[in-house]
């Protein structure tokens, strides 16, 4: 047994080995291991497992009745050659083409007009937010009354205006997609108006000062002062809008269900299409993988353009 003098009295202390806070560290381990591991296991029950799940079924032959049967890459096979899988491709590109720079352009402008102390600029900001909150049920109802050609009143008032022949928005092939695209700007415009909210203020003002006593107006203090300093919001609301942009599905399966025709047929209704309402699990999967990695791709894109232009 080691001793060791306390007060100068040599008595016999007993050293247990164990270091200090052990014990405490032990138990803030189990601590964060009770918090973390439910939310792990439904993670894992939830996510992980059908995730796994999808790509095995990616390679097999299954409508739900009967034995998968591994077909190996048949699926993709015959997605290069379906002219249905192409169209929601085009069409998922075309509605991320506009729908990105357009959310992002009024996103900023919402957020520069609020960004200032104006009377009931917190009423604005919440006018702004509501449709984010909003059901989309009742959001694709509402715009589907505005939308009608005969009684809506936006062809009415483009009729008082002067325009002999008004779009017929959801119920024509060319003007259903930027009809889409724009209930889905308004409704998305101010959750990433108070993401560029949080940006701006941010800012030093100094910067803005010093700006003005260089002489700076007010578009060069905003091309030189705020769009640097908003560049990891910038950064951040583009891979988000980019990811939802790409899986957008219950807007347009509740306003047009992919119609006229296809004209707004994207990938997310292809894959339901084929997976919940023709039983072809397989096949769906499939397309869920190519989803997947052309998300996987844009954003690997996004980070390595963004990283360079940090450097």
């Amino acid at each position: 047994m080691a001793t060791i003098t306390v007060d100068g009295v040599g008595s016999p202390v007993p050293r247990t080995g164990r270091r200090p806070g052990a014990r405490l560290r032990r138990r803030n381990a189990v601590i964060g291991w009770t918090f973390i591991l439910p939310n792990f296991l439904g993670f894992a029950t939830l996510t992980l497992v059908p995730v796994v799940w999808l790509f095995y079924m990616a390679f097999t032959d299954w409508d739900v009745f009967g034995k998968a049967d591994f077909v190996g890459l048949d699926n993709f096979r015959r997605m290069l050659d379906d002219a249905s899988f192409h169209k929601a491709l085009t069409n998922t590109v075309y509605f991320a083409a506009i729908h990105i720079p357009l959310t992002m352009a009024v996103s900023l402008g919402l957020a520069l007009l609020l960004n200032r102390r104006l009377r009931g600029v917190a009423f604005f900001r919440t006018a702004a937010f509501f449709p984010y909150i909003t059901s989309i049920v009742a959001i694709a109802m509402v715009w589907n009354m505005l939308f009608s050609p005969q009684y809506g009143p936006i062809n009415q008032i483009l009729g008082f205006l002067g325009v002999d022949n008004p779009p017929g928005w959801v119920t024509s092939p060319g003007w259903a997609m930027p009809a889409i695209v724009l209930v889905q700007t308004w409704r998305n415009m101010g959750y990433y108006m108070i993401i560029y909210l949080a940006g701006l203020q941010t800012v030093p003002p100094e910067l803005y000062e010093a700006a003005k006593i260089d002489g700076a107006g007010a578009w060069q203090r905003f091309r030189s002062v705020t769009l640097p300093a908003l560049r990891p919001t910038t950064f951040f609301v583009v891979v988000m809008l980019t990811i939802g942009s790409f899986k957008v599905f219950d807007i347009i399966l509740l306003m047009t269900q992919g119609g006229p025709g296809q004209s707004t047929l994207v990938l997310s209704q292809y894959i339901w299409q084929k997976g919940i309402v023709e039983f072809q699990y397989g096949y769906a999967s499939a397309v869920s993988i190519a989803l997947f990695l052309i998300c996987i791709a844009v954003t690997i894109v996004q980070f390595v353009v963004n990283k360079r232009r940090s450097a």
